[in-house]
């Protein structure tokens, strides 16, 4: 095998969270009078670090601290989130490399304790070796838990195979040392992955690893 371990982003690689960070969202932008997204177009603007989204859409941070947005929408997202569940392949492909004998992480922005909730809730905490989350709801930066990860963890990187939904997963497994591939069924569009330069695929059945 190439590969040994995976690193696993959680949301829009395991979960399938894009319309409810969408609609969460949008409740807020209604309150302030701003343009409401549409799923289209949230792909297509979403970034890390999630403050340069807000600024993008048009939340006015000099006059409204990123702090009280960013908490709004968590609170209406933590409150919807049960609603959603994972993409429909995910299941059977955690259990299938399982049972090759990968060793399988998640590495994710959002904030621990949710985290930990969320996959737990989803029955797959049994999969996984480490979930790894934020110490907070900010999402600013997954590159220095990622180092973390792989030191505690003893991982090699050039054995470890990261697989996210983002252009930030990918710059965190170039902080890493590992190779990355982005799954176009998340949170930022295949265009935008694709500028990459990483192995962009339609959705996690496309991986194949024998």
């Amino acid at each position: 095998m190439k590969f040994d371990s995976i690193i696993w982003d959680w949301n829009g690689t395991l979960l399938n969270d894009v319309r409810i960070a969408v609609d969460s969202i949008n409740h807020l932008l209604h309150d302030r009078h701003l343009e409401l997204l549409t799923i289209e177009r949230y792909l297509d603007v979403f970034t890390f670090p999630v403050q340069d989204y807000y600024e993008l859409i048009g939340f006015d941070l000099k006059t409204e601290p990123f702090e009280i947005p960013a908490f709004q929408f968590i609170s209406i997202y933590n409150k919807a989130v049960n609603d959603c569940g994972l993409h429909d392949e995910v299941v059977p492909l955690l259990s299938r490399l399982r049972d090759l004998g990968y060793r399988q992480f998640i590495l994710s922005a959002m904030e621990q304790q949710v985290l930990e909730k969320t996959v737990t809730d989803n029955d797959i905490h049994h999969f996984f070796e480490d979930l790894c989350g934020l110490s907070d709801n900010f999402a600013v930066s997954k590159v220095a838990n990622g180092k973390s990860l792989i030191h505690k963890r003893g991982l090699d990187p050039e054995r470890t195979l990261m697989v996210g939904d983002t252009i930030h997963d990918y710059e965190v497994a170039q902080a890493i040392g590992c190779k990355c591939i982005l799954v176009a069924k998340g949170h930022q569009s295949k265009e935008r992955l694709l500028t990459t330069g990483a192995h962009v695929l339609d959705g996690l059945d496309e991986i194949e690893f024998l």
